[in-house]
């Protein structure tokens, strides 16, 4: 589907043309990714990963690494916030333990991942993905949990997209003083332990990243190979998809951002991508909130396109 062709349909719309700002722009985005006028998402599916990260014996979070089980324990009980939002737009959930224990080692002091776990961890996305579309999902959103991501976050993109530590390295759970100053420090000790792996994508995603980041990582690509809508959430998210995008260009097309996320360093990351998110509600739990907030929005711009008369059919005049 050619997105003028998908334009030249909306302008037949009842409406003047462009009036329906960004929504118009989603609409062209899952009509080319679905290959129809029609585009329709009626079975959205919302993946959160979770997995735990040897970074944080450096004292980069505010919280102990129990938490991320405990978390867990709470979303297969239905009482995190992403429960809520699920339930609320109808959008089936999965969470699925990408590594809470042992979690990845500490990527001050050497790789977070091997080569093998990292590769485990892109499949394990992989599969996810296949399997709500063998439920029948006809898009994915993806999230994550885990106690020291944004400083896992923050190396990827520092590293990856040349940008500094003190730009890209946040609060997190709230960390501030000498807490975030640690934190920094974390990253960049990462960037220059590291330095060798930053000219390749998988290196460094196995370098710096994060179970979790890798499975989101793997899960776009999936999706992308399956020319299936995927919905990135937060800061965390955007650090996989751009690895994503650095392994495979194209996973780009199929993936909206959900919103931009109050955590330090994520407007710039998307402005250095040149994408536009959905929202802006200074959100930052992470989890896929932003995701589930956003999911609404895709289906409405595609209902637009799907449902909406044309002057023609209407018998409204264009003059």
């Amino acid at each position: 589907m050619n997105p003028a062709t998908v334009r030249t349909a909306l302008d037949a719309k009842t409406k003047p043309p462009g009036s329906l700002g960004f929504l118009e722009d989603l609409a062209v985005q899952i009509a080319v990714i679905q290959d129809t006028l029609e585009p329709r998402i009626d079975h959205p599916h919302l993946l959160t990963f979770a997995a735990n990260h040897g970074v944080t014996d450096e004292g980069v979070s505010a919280y102990p690494r129990a938490v991320t089980a405990q978390m867990m324990a709470n979303f297969q009980a239905g009482g995190a916030a992403i429960n809520v939002l699920c339930r609320q737009a109808g959008i089936t959930h999965e969470v699925i333990d990408a590594g809470i224990e042992p979690g990845t080692r500490n990527f001050t002091r050497e790789p977070a991942m091997s080569a093998s776990e990292c590769n485990t961890a892109l499949q394990l996305g992989r599969d996810a993905v296949g399997r709500a579309l063998e439920r029948g999902a006809d898009a994915i959103g993806i999230g994550e949990m885990g106690i020291g991501n944004t400083t896992s976050a923050a190396a990827l993109l520092g590293g990856w997209l040349d940008l500094d530590p003190a730009v890209v390295t946040g609060a997190g759970t709230g960390v501030a003083g000498l807490a975030l100053e640690r934190k920094r420090e974390a990253v960049r000790t990462a960037l220059r332990l590291h330095a060798g792996a930053r000219n390749n994508p998988a290196h460094w995603l196995a370098a710096a990243g994060g179970f979790e980041i890798a499975a989101m990582t793997g899960a776009i690509l999936e999706a992308s190979q399956r020319r299936v809508a995927l919905i990135v959430d937060g800061y965390i998210a955007t650090s996989a998809a751009v690895m994503a995008f650095a392994m495979e260009p194209a996973s780009r097309d199929v993936c909206f951002f959900a919103h931009r996320s109050g955590e330090q360093g994520h407007a710039t990351v998307l402005e250095r991508l040149g994408v536009r998110p959905i929202l802006n509600l200074d959100l930052r739990l992470g989890e896929g909130t932003g995701a589930a907030l956003a999911i609404p929005m895709v289906q409405a711009a595609a209902a637009i396109l799907r449902e909406m008369a044309t002057f023609a059919s209407a018998g409204v005049s264009q003059q």
